[in-house]
């Protein structure tokens, strides 16, 4: 294979083109079990009917662990949105009704999204009290098993050639709530510098699902923390900023 092309740099993984083929390359410290994992997580998705692109294979280059998929040519969301601010409405109506689809589908062999929070929230430096209190809150929500993707957001939609959107990086696919899903959007809008956006955003979401406002903003303080284990300081002290944010009435 062909590691001549960089299609992106992201924290520990390069993805390149090589013709028709995308391969993502991790370094060479990265966990083989989630490497396998976020395979394994996309092959069930795959079942699905969702367009996402297709696992070819998984191998070994120079050491270092790669996933092989097909390549989607095609802009992302959010190029499309920087490219044309005046069709931002219209993407993000696209970006909703995608994620829509997305929880529509089950997908009963994925692990559990609430498991998952409970065990990151564990590794938060945040005190025990906080923590508690944070599980309790999780405890107490209403347990689904919608397909959440875990990262959705506009650059992680490729729109074909054709108009296709496909969905890609399910490295965090669980099954669980589909509000949690959107307060993870919502707060990645904010992580981008987009709150004009994020408010837009949230409130497409909550009315092409009919959900409650009140109930996704629930999720944020539980979203939050558990979002906060991982990524660079500044993004840990704006996530950690969230869990103190009073409940909505």
């Amino acid at each position: 294979m062909r590691l001549d092309r960089v299609i992106a740099v992201r924290n520990n993984k390069t993805v390149y083109r090589d013709g028709e083929k995308c391969i993502k390359v991790f370094d060479s410290d990265y966990s083989k079990a989630d490497v396998l994992n976020e395979a394994l997580n996309q092959a069930r998705v795959e079942e699905t009917g969702l367009h996402i692109p297709k696992i070819i294979e998984v191998t070994m280059l120079d050491g270092k662990w790669a996933i092989v998929s097909e390549y989607i040519k095609g802009k992302t969301l959010w190029q499309l949105m920087s490219e044309n601010p005046h069709k931002k409405g219209e993407y993000l109506n696209q970006l909703v009704d995608i994620q829509l689809e997305v929880q529509s589908k089950s997908c009963i062999k994925l692990n559990r999204l609430k498991d998952k929070m409970l065990s990151k929230i564990s590794q938060t430096t945040l005190d025990a009290t906080t923590r508690y209190d944070l599980h309790t809150r999780l405890e107490a929500m209403p347990k689904h098993t919608k397909l959440c993707h875990g990262d959705f957001n506009p650059s992680n939609i490729i729109i074909s050639e054709d108009g296709t959107p496909y969905i890609i990086d399910w490295a965090h696919a669980t099954q669980g709530n589909a509000s949690a899903d959107a307060a993870r959007t919502y707060l990645l809008f904010w992580l981008a510098g987009d709150i004009d956006g994020a408010n837009e955003y949230l409130d497409l979401f909550c009315k092409k699902s009919n959900t409650d406002k009140r109930y996704v903003q629930k999720w944020m303080p539980i979203v939050a923390a558990s979002q906060s284990v991982k990524g660079n300081e500044k993004e840990r002290q704006f996530l950690l900023s969230w869990v103190d944010v009073v409940d909505y009435q």
